[in-house]
């Protein structure tokens, strides 16, 4: 069950010396970016993370969206899912996701999301505030601050792509 706790996690994000992970400061302005410019995370992906086997698959970019799923296995059990929407926020693009049980009971308020603001766009990388997404060729490799018992870390996930 440790490794539910470490889900219910993430919405105190502080500053990490660690450049894998970049924060927004209090006046910075989010960077700017055209949803369809993260188009190279489209496709499906499997690795790991959290200690446990995960996938990972985004569509390509349209109408303003780019729509992806989640979920986490640990020891051949469904532990989470994810439902994510890259969006185009004026200049800029956030991710916004939602968290599930395996019985599809959320963690969110109906009304409320998870969000990351863009920091900045690279060639085949993106980092958002508190949640870094870096492809390298086939490899995708997902930095996630996290927060556990006052605790900061930077979690880890690194997946491969695969066709369907």
């Amino acid at each position: 069950m440790k490794t539910l706790l470490t889900f219910t996690l993430f919405l105190t994000i502080g500053h990490f010396a660690n450049s894998q992970v970049r924060q927004l400061e209090a006046d910075q302005a989010p960077g700017k970016a055209k949803v369809e410019e993260l188009n190279w995370l489209a496709g499906f992906w499997t690795g790991t993370g959290l200690g446990g086997d995960c996938e990972e698959a985004w569509l390509p970019a349209a109408d303003g969206h780019m729509i992806g799923t989640f979920r986490f296995w640990s020891e051949g059990k469904l532990v989470f899912s994810e439902f994510m929407n890259i969006v185009q926020d004026g200049e800029s693009v956030s991710v916004k996701l939602k968290h599930f049980n395996p019985d599809l009971t959320g963690w969110e308020e109906k009304e409320k999301w998870t969000t990351f603001k863009l920091v900045e766009l690279g060639p085949n990388a993106a980092w958002f505030n508190g949640l870094t997404y870096e492809r390298k060729g086939n490899e995708l490799i997902i930095s996630l601050a996290l927060t556990e018992k006052g605790e900061r870390r930077i979690e880890v996930f690194k997946l491969t792509k695969k066709e369907l």
